[in-house]
């Protein structure tokens, strides 16, 4: 009953305009060219179907047995890295050694030759890492360092390399100092005959010390004795010590 009352409603006679379903804009990710890229970059090439083109064969050269088989490098013999270690194998039952052979030499005087010229053997470095006793070769397990393996192995220290430029300042600023004082006219050169002279008197001088000092007593009971041995000591030390220096440098400056 209600159905039919329904049908028979009089907002059944207004035209009613049809509403369309509005459908949001589908989701689109700012990331797929990157991700498609990305994808793009790892995934090899022709994994599911193959090349798109290959050469075929040619039907007067057609393909043999065993064309495409990989190929190997020859086969070589198969050596282990200790075998120079190894101990001989035990002769065979039929390797019978010569008898009745007798030799000349004294293996006496053999052995004592190469026992007495023969030089100690080293021993190896060995590392011990458990406490079991299990030990390791200490150059090959990398707890030494080897410096052959260092990047800077056989170039010059940098500590030598600052030493090297300290002391050619140094000789640079000498060198200046020196020239500026011979164009002011303060230092002048020693000739060869003038430091001859020079170090001749101070050997003089030192010998002359050498035979007073010769001469002092052997025992010093006095306050004065010690004094005078250690001041005689004393100059012949410094004139050993400015001896050595004329005779080092050749060329020596002295002030006007």
């Amino acid at each position: 009953m209600m159905d039919s009352f329904n049908d028979h409603s009089i907002y059944n006679l207004l035209s009613v305009d049809e509403s369309k379903e509005i459908k949001p804009k589908r989701y689109i990710s700012r990331y797929q060219q990157i991700v498609k890229a990305e994808f793009a970059s790892n995934q090899g090439r022709n994994k599911t179907l193959g090349p798109a083109k290959f050469l075929r064969p040619h039907p007067e050269f057609y393909m043999n047995k065993h064309v495409k088989d990989p190929r190997f490098p020859k086969r070589e013999s198969f050596r282990y890295l200790d075998d120079d270690r190894k101990k001989p194998p035990v002769p065979k039952k039929t390797d019978i050694p010569l008898m009745g052979l007798k030799t000349t030499r004294n293996l006496i005087c053999v052995n004592t030759v190469k026992n007495i010229t023969s030089f100690p053997k080293i021993p190896t470095k060995r590392l011990v890492d458990t406490c079991h006793g299990d030990t390791f070769n200490l150059i090959t397990s990398g707890h030494e360092p080897v410096y052959v393996h260092k990047k800077d192995f056989g170039e010059v220290p940098k500590y030598l390399t600052r030493r090297n430029e300290e002391m050619m300042r140094a000789q640079d600023e000498y060198d200046h100092y020196v020239a500026e004082c011979f164009r002011k006219g303060d230092l002048r050169q020693l000739t060869v005959e003038e430091h001859k002279a020079i170090v001749d008197g101070l050997k003089t001088n030192w010998e002359d010390i050498q035979e007073q000092y010769n001469s002092l007593p052997v025992v010093t009971d006095t306050l004065g004795k010690k004094y005078r041995r250690e001041r005689m000591e004393g100059v012949m030390k410094q004139l050993e010590i400015d001896i050595d220096m004329l005779e080092k440098h050749r060329v020596a400056y002295i002030g006007k």
